[in-house]
């Protein structure tokens, strides 16, 4: 826990630096980083981020913090597709095969994308959480794949309960994602 903790206060001042939110050092790729943890630590990290979101509310570096719990953006999803309260039953009557298709079949990238733009407005950082409650019906490397095309200028920072090389992400420390080569590790 001593360790997590002192890479979880090495966050705020990274956020800070003119290079993070200029994406400076960077060999001009995107911003896009990985804070990984052990996903036992997950309330922790959860707690911290909260922190960090009030730390920045009245700060001057001019750090306009956006959480994108993936989570609370699927279930935005079933409810706009008006299969929100029709998803337990599916699950009773069908099996956890047959929903994980019918999620599988509306959870696509862009349809995340869209609602992430469309709580941008005038945010500079984004914070991506609950990547592991949204697994298996959405794969963190395909939203980071896709939010390039989107998000190009703002940092990002994946909150990732598992473990990343800088080579590839594995959720929980046992499920393998795709390799993603283009995301930093935010804190060694």
């Amino acid at each position: 826990m001593a360790n997590l903790n002192a890479r979880l206060d090495q966050i705020i001042p990274k956020i800070k630096e003119d290079k993070f939110i200029d994406g400076r050092g960077l060999g001009n790729e995107i911003s896009f980083y990985v804070f990984d943890y052990e996903p036992e630590d997950e309330l922790v990290v959860r707690d911290y981020i909260h922190h960090i979101k009030k730390e920045f509310k009245n700060d001057i570096s001019n750090r306009r913090i956006l959480e994108i719990d993936l989570y609370k953006v699927l279930l935005d999803i079933a409810k706009d597709r008006k299969i929100f309260d029709r998803i337990f039953q599916m699950e009773e009557r069908q099996g956890k095969d047959a929903l994980f298709k019918a999620m599988t079949t509306f959870a696509k990238p862009d349809i995340f994308l869209r609602k992430i733009q469309e709580q941008m407005s005038d945010h500079n950082v984004v914070f991506l959480t609950g990547v592991g409650k949204v697994y298996p019906f959405v794969r963190s490397h395909n939203i980071l794949n896709n939010l390039q095309e989107v998000l190009d200028k703002t940092p990002v920072i994946m909150f990732f309960p598992g473990k990343y090389d800088g080579q590839s992400l594995q959720l929980f420390g046992k499920f393998k994602d795709d390799n993603y080569y283009r995301a930093f590790r935010l804190v060694d």
